[in-house]
């Protein structure tokens, strides 16, 4: 009788990056992925990928008990210093804003450019349309003067999200510049049913309403196959790059109350 090969220590080991309550579900997320492609993870740990230096499981160092909303993008960021770990938040942007409007690493940077833009819509700062120009530079301008109030750096703003109970998470949790992401998608695929279902039994044992799904963008939705799914409340939208995002009204709802570009007291 056959069995799987053990996981490969490499990655076993980066499971204790992330917060202690998802120990058991990670490890058993990539057992899934064993079961269902036996050669997967042993090819990834001797792989070069995305992200680097040990953040495979960074997205995860929000508590369990915290998460009320899952944002489930397509996939690492292709360049080391953009690929984080973490869902949307690209490791190349320091300052949100400058003289003329976003920062040029915002602007680089199209899926956070139209999110920020997304944001200044539904908060009622930017009229619809009227995203670029002279209205943005205004706003960036006291933006950067209400430094008590307003946020400055990207990491204000991945603050914030978490603040919300935010899990920022990719559809695959790497990037390799030699392999499709959809073939990688499909290979996280086991391990993402495996972290929706404890979190769907960590809130039945805590009599809890499940967590909101998120889901932006083709592979994203492609989760919505996994029977699980079908429990959880979702929020879905097109990927933040395309320009339509900015007026999507589903996403200015569900952001608008959040108040994301206002600093925590």
């Amino acid at each position: 009788m056959s069995s799987v090969a053990p996981l490969p220590a490499a990655l076993l080991d980066l499971i204790h990056t992330a917060h202690p309550s998802w120990h058991a579900a990670l490890r058993a997320g990539l057992q899934a992925i064993q079961q269902a492609d036996p050669a997967y993870l042993p090819t990834l740990a001797q792989d070069d990928y995305l992200p680097t230096e040990g953040r495979l499981f960074a997205a995860f160092i929000q508590p369990m008990d915290a998460v009320r909303y899952v944002l489930i993008g397509e996939g690492p960021y292709p360049r080391a210093a953009s690929a984080t770990g973490v869902c949307f938040m690209d490791g190349a942007v320091g300052s949100l804003w400058s003289e003329k409007g976003l920062s040029k690493q915002v602007n680089r940077a199209t899926s956070l450019r139209n999110f920020m833009k997304m944001l200044l819509v539904a908060e009622g700062a930017l009229q619809a349309g009227q995203t670029s120009g002279d209205a943005l530079a205004g706003i960036a301008a006291q933006a950067q003067a209400d430094v008590e109030g307003s946020i400055q750096t990207l990491a204000d703003l991945q603050d914030n999200l978490t603040a919300q109970g935010f899990l920022l998470l990719n559809a695959s949790l790497v990037f390799r510049s030699h392999v499709a992401p959809v073939k990688d998608a499909k290979g996280w695929k086991p391990f993402f049913e495996t972290v929706l279902r404890a979190l769907a039994e960590h809130g039945q044992a805590q009599d809890k309403s499940l967590p909101t799904l998120v889901l932006w963008g083709k592979i994203a939705e492609q989760l919505s196959g996994l029977p699980l799914v079908a429990q959880f409340p979702r929020a879905v939208a097109e990927h933040p790059y395309n320009l339509s995002f900015i007026e999507h009204s589903g996403m200015q709802q569900l952001f608008a109350p959040m108040q994301l570009l206002k600093k925590r007291a």
